[in-house]
């Protein structure tokens, strides 16, 4: 596709049944309840509607009228998400309502497709767009989520809607900071920079000492497929119940993926590039840091962004087994136990934060440090 604004699935079935739908629901009740509040007048659901029907008849898209699509698409969820926490409606509404949520739930599915598969000639646009399809995909997914918990009227103790998450959230901003800090600036910081220097340095080590090689790679294999919660008690009776534990079950889970990935890293290096650099005179250490931890950075850096991960999900577990009382661990064991779901998804919300976060700064450092690697080559 070279038209910088042409798209090449409008969908045009999909858009004329969601423009239905949205048209149906006008004729049903918004709530079940015995006495249903009073409707307003409906002229948000007949402007989406005759939008979506209109798109479905024309049945081309481009990017201004796919955009204008999308925001009456999100002023049409901003109403629904009004209607939803009424009184009548909240925990009983009706068959017009979910109508709407469905209609716009498919005109959502349907512009995040069309975005996903645009590729514009402008090289800014190009990016504008591949941060606006996750964007849009996870605006909907909670979307989904407030609206069906509080339409269904889903108990706060099975699964909290995410306007509640975010009050619990704001309102315990104190003792989610000091988890935070317990648990991931003190173990998971400590234990992931010490596990993966060690693997590093093992791994070059291993390199040079065939021997160790042999020996470590299986013992590596054995080691990453043992259980957290086998080792977590363990290194509590040996570290004590303060961070330094939770540090050590993170030194002990990333260990072994630096080493396994570092080693692959250092035998990628081509035989061709090899020999040529023995042509040339090259002793070990010349051809390790000009040729062959170049060819491993991109090994490198995954297992970095893999620890990242597995970093945050050991030190967590690992505080389920003996913790001062603080951490993140510790909060989400305590509060199920209270039944105090938001405050276990205001923990979690933390947590998927951070790893995101850590995950997207070495993804960042990644791409300037290998910038030479063919997955970052500009898209012709």
């Amino acid at each position: 596709m070279t038209a910088p604004d042409a798209l090449s699935r409008p969908r045009t079935a999909f858009w004329i049944l969601a423009g239905a739908l949205m048209a149906l629901s006008l004729a049903l009740p918004l709530s079940g309840a015995p006495e249903p509040p009073p409707r307003d007048f409906p002229l948000p659901p007949l402007i989406l509607a005759a939008a979506f029907l209109a798109v479905g008849a024309v049945g081309r898209l481009d990017l201004r009228r796919l955009g204008l699509v999308l925001a009456l698409t999100v002023l049409g969820w901003v109403v629904v998400l009004d209607t939803v926490h009424r009184p009548g409606i909240a925990g009983s509404a009706g068959a017009g309502f979910w109508l709407q949520v469905l209609a716009l739930w498919l005109a959502a599915w349907l512009g995040t497709d069309a975005l996903a598969t645009a590729e514009p000639a402008d090289p800014g646009l190009r990016k504008l767009l591949d941060l606006a399809v996750p964007l849009a995909f996870g605006a909907t997914v909670l979307l989904l989520w407030e609206t069906l918990t509080v339409g269904f009227g889903v108990p706060a103790v099975l699964l909290p809607s995410p306007s509640a998450i975010l009050a619990r959230f704001a309102a315990s901003l104190p003792t989610l900071w000091a988890d935070f800090a317990q648990t991931f600036l003190k173990a998971v910081l400590a234990g992931w920079i010490l596990g993966c220097s060690a693997g590093f340095l093992v791994a070059l080590l291993a390199d040079r000492v065939p021997y160790l090689r042999r020996g470590l790679l299986p013992l590596g294999n054995f080691v990453a497929a043992l259980p957290v919660v086998g080792i977590a008690p363990i290194m509590v009776m040996w570290f004590g119940f303060d961070w330094p534990s939770k540090a050590a079950v993170v030194v002990v889970m990333t260990f072994f993926p630096m080493l396994v990935n570092t080693g692959a890293g250092l035998a990628s290096a081509g035989a061709l590039e090899r020999d040529l650099m023995r042509s040339y005179g090259a002793g070990w250490w010349t051809t390790l840091l000009k040729l062959r931890l170049p060819a491993a950075m991109p090994f490198v850096f995954n297992a970095l962004k893999i620890n990242a991960t597995l970093a945050l999900i050991g030190a967590i577990v690992a505080e389920f087994f003996g913790t001062p009382t603080v951490g993140m661990g510790f909060r989400i064991s305590t509060e199920v136990g209270r039944m105090s779901l938001d405050m276990v998804w205001a923990e979690i919300l933390v947590a998927a934060v951070a790893g995101s976060t850590s995950y997207a700064l070495l993804a960042g450092i990644e791409r300037v440090v290998t910038f030479w690697h063919p997955s970052y080559r500009r898209r012709e």
